[in-house]
């Protein structure tokens, strides 16, 4: 197994952080969901570090990458920013997969540099309206600003339990019940430790993403889209529907989260995908 190792680039609004595996063949770029970091994504990354080298960035704001500095940044920001960390790689061309959050970046990549991403993978597209939509940016993700009393810590901890009982994670009801378990408690720490070093900035991700009107950019990305989601993601409601507003899109639902079979089903699925010519190579 390829040992995943650790880096910073430079970009204009500061250091971005990422993990990285591999060797060879097209680059796979890997962005994480909200919150958390690129930590959340160890095992597609040791996945697909056999056939080619990986990178996974903390998307700004995230993990140890440093946030943009904008008051409200935008997914365009967010791509951009992307951008130029396959930039400072040196990557001419890159396969990009893209969970939730990083699902709208990577896509809004793909539109922003047509002729740098050759497939997209996007795990779990949300669209979010009207009132929904303002329920969401009210409630779904503030800052967890530090205290001496430590009280911030433990609204932070349950904001990362709940998310695993509940969606959205604030509507404690029987209709808003998830029932795919909590799982283990060292991943639950982990991923408790990363949103804990973004905990002031983490939640402008959040904003950007909710915000991201995904039946309007859609409809712009020209290579070939897999639009995929675990049976049991919230998220997976509108894929179906998604899918058929991408000119080049194909969409595959995947076994629970839970399920023991769900790590190899996503990779074959994804290196199925990724065996089917790009735009770029039929043109």
């Amino acid at each position: 197994m390829s040992q995943i190792r650790r880096g910073f680039v430079d970009l204009p609004h500061g250091q971005m952080h990422y993990r990285t595996a591999g060797e060879g063949g097209e680059p796979l770029l890997i962005l994480h969901a909200s919150p958390g970091s690129s930590r959340q994504q160890l095992r597609l990354i040791e996945d697909f570090a056999g056939e080619a080298q990986v990178f996974a960035p903390d998307t700004p704001g995230n993990g140890d990458s440093v946030a943009l500095g904008v008051v409200e940044p935008s997914v365009a920001d967010l791509a951009a920013a992307m951008l130029g960390f396959i930039d400072a790689l040196g990557l001419e061309t890159v396969r990009v997969y893209g969970s939730h959050t990083g699902a709208a970046i990577a896509a809004e990549l793909a539109i922003m540099a047509p002729t740098r991403v050759s497939h997209l993978v996007l795990d779990g597209v949300a669209l979010v309206e009207g009132e929904e939509l303002r329920d969401i940016l009210e409630n779904y993700a503030r800052p967890f600003e530090p205290d001496l009393e430590g009280a911030y810590l433990m609204r932070l901890f349950h904001f990362c339990r709940d998310q695993y009982l509940f969606y959205p994670w604030y509507r404690r009801t029987r209709e808003a019940r998830r029932d795919g378990g909590m799982g283990s408690p060292e991943d639950f720490h982990a991923w408790l430790v990363e949103v804990m070093k973004a905990s002031t900035t983490y939640h402008l991700n959040y904003r950007a993403a909710f915000q991201w009107p995904a039946d309007e950019r859609l409809p712009l990305i020209g290579c070939p889209v897999l639009m995929a989601a675990a049976s049991n993601d919230p998220l997976d409601e509108t894929r179906e529907a998604l899918t058929a507003l991408i000119p080049l899109g194909r969409t595959v639902s995947l076994p629970r989260l839970d399920d023991p079979v769900f790590r190899e089903k996503r990779r074959s699925e994804m290196a199925r995908f990724f065996a089917t010519a790009s735009s770029h190579k039929d043109t």
